[in-house]
């Protein structure tokens, strides 16, 4: 079991908690390095589609998902109706369910107001850092919130950057940069991969993605995908022999 299975929050010395949280804050910097350019890039693309830089930085703050945002400001400036936009930001969103399932097992002792601010702020990268730490054994909810909120704060200043540059930043299309965040999550996901089973689920439910991007419309294959190979996983799991491998 890990740390966040073992101790309740509130049983943990404040100290602790403050170290642990700092030790989260200071584990996801590295990934500063693309959500900078990336939330510079969207605040950008927002203001050329029409938004207001109020209404830019209200959606960082309040929405925090950098795929959904991008789509948003897509439909957006596409003339989408409200409804278009809410709905299919909210298919792609739906992918935290799964991240949030996930991490579930190791802040279940943890406050109810702190797992719904925890929810809140998962993202696929914080969710990456912080679960490395837990199956290390070394992780608890103070230092998943610690990953969160560096992650959430960093977001906000590249929006801010991003209203103040305006025109001086280059169109993310032209050089890729909209790579930049599916291929740090794969980087991170990738390690904690160690077991048959893993592999196995993130092959297949890589595999149904693309057939799913290929053939249906809208972005219901990123849930599909994950569902689906979801089930495998566990209905694979449930053979004790599997068991014993997974």
């Amino acid at each position: 079991m890990t740390t966040g299975e073992l101790q309740p929050t509130e049983q943990v010395a404040p100290a602790t908690r403050w170290k642990d949280f700092r030790a989260g804050f200071i584990a996801i910097m590295p990934i500063w390095l693309g959500s900078i350019p990336f939330g510079a890039i969207y605040a950008v693309s927002a203001l050329n589609a029409g938004l207001t830089p109020a209404q830019t930085l209200a959606m960082s703050l309040l929405v925090f998902g950098g795929a959904a945002q991008f789509t948003a400001v897509g439909l957006f400036a596409a003339g989408a109706t409200p409804l278009t936009i809410i709905i299919t930001t909210l298919i792609i969103n739906m992918r935290h369910m799964l991240l949030a399932a996930s991490i579930a097992p190791y802040i279940q002792r943890s406050a109810a107001w702190l797992k719904g601010v925890q929810a809140f702020f998962l993202t696929d990268e914080s969710y990456a850092v912080a679960l490395r730490r837990f199956l290390e054994g070394g992780g608890s909810p103070a230092y998943q919130l610690g990953v969160n909120i560096s992650l959430y704060l960093t977001w906000q200043w590249s929006t801010v950057a991003g209203i103040l540059l305006g025109s001086i930043i280059p169109d993310p299309a032209a050089y890729g940069l909209e790579l930049i965040f599916p291929l740090t999550f794969i980087g991170l996901i990738v390690p904690l991969l160690r077991k048959r089973t893993n592999v196995l689920v993130a092959a297949l439910s890589g595999a149904l993605a693309i057939i799913g991007a290929l053939t249906i419309p809208g972005s219901w294959y990123i849930l599909i995908a994950g569902i689906v190979a979801s089930g495998v996983g566990a209905w694979i799991t449930r053979s004790p022999a599997m068991k014993r491998e997974a």
